[in-house]
């Protein structure tokens, strides 16, 4: 007697319907953020969410250089880059890197939370991040959403 299985359901991600969210990252804590923007982007706060496809949306995170870290991270924390020679390493903490370019910080930690395979990179070309509270997605009409503290 032969057994069907049954067919997995592939929702259809409508690509027209994607919805831009703008965050407000002053005086949240950086990985809290990070964990929400993270969601959003791979869409698991939508019904038609899909472990591999892109369902999610459209994030702009304004104030990235007013984002917290709790704990001794400020000094403590370092970040390590390597040029592939010898004694190539680098190392710079998240108070250098908030004084260069604040908006590194935010998307370093979200990278971390997304998957690391093609979807991933699809993913964070749809996070912008930006120093102050301006930026250039008025026209996109995005929904404020209350960032995580």
């Amino acid at each position: 007697m032969k057994t069907h299985l049954p067919k997995t359901h592939l929702p259809k991600v409508n690509l027209a319907q994607r919805k831009w969210h703008v965050v407000d990252a002053s005086g949240a804590v950086l990985g809290r953020l990070a964990a929400q923007v993270a969601d959003i982007l791979r869409g698991k706060n939508t019904p038609v969410f899909t472990p591999h496809l892109d369902a999610g949306g459209f994030v702009v995170v304004i104030n990235a250089e007013k984002v917290k870290v709790t704990g001794n991270k400020e000094e403590g924390k370092k970040y390590m880059t390597y040029s592939g020679w010898k004694g190539g390493e680098k190392y710079t903490t998240v108070a250098q890197i908030r004084a260069r370019h604040p908006e590194k910080l935010i998307t370093h930690a979200v990278k971390g939370m997304i998957p690391k395979n093609r979807l991933g990179r699809v993913l964070l070309t749809k996070l912008k991040v930006y120093k102050g509270d301006k930026h250039p997605h008025s026209a996109q009409q995005p929904v404020t959403i209350a960032a995580a503290k």
